[in-house]
């Protein structure tokens, strides 16, 4: 995918992070919650002095997905068709993530396949998540 990402001040940690081959999404520890998409505060409890980024296992489960066909982004469109899977990380099932799951075939996803994560540079060279089938489902 060529699409560029532009941290903002919130999210600065999370691509600063992907740059360096880690995964973290926001901790409270106030309530002890883990939370992403990140927020200025605890989507629980409502803390907002008591986050921190908390590094993750990098290993989900594919939850469902869906194949883009018609996709207004025009930076995207040479890709199409491509998959968008729904990922649950192992730390957390609530923390849900998305992926274009790099080397599997459109339509071929296997709905509840191990994943792990891996790193891909956009356009503009910053680092995303993505998310490849390690193991085929149980």
């Amino acid at each position: 995918m060529k699409q560029g990402v532009d941290p903002d001040e919130l999210t600065r940690p999370f691509w600063a992070a992907a740059n360096e081959n880690r995964l973290v999404v926001q901790n409270c520890t106030t309530c002890d919650r883990l939370q992403h998409p990140p927020g200025p505060r605890c989507h629980q409890c409502g803390a907002g002095d008591s986050l921190e980024w908390k590094e993750m296992s990098g290993r989900g489960r594919i939850y469902n997905y869906g194949v883009v066909h018609d996709c207004p982004i025009r930076l995207l469109q040479e890709d199409q068709p491509f998959n968008v899977a729904v990922i649950m990380l192992d730390d957390d099932p609530g923390i849900q993530m998305y992926s274009h799951l790099p080397g599997t075939p459109v339509d071929d996803v296997p709905v509840g396949a191990e994943v792990e994560v891996v790193f891909e540079a956009t356009a503009n060279g910053q680092k995303v998540p993505e998310w490849r089938v390690v193991a085929e489902a149980r």
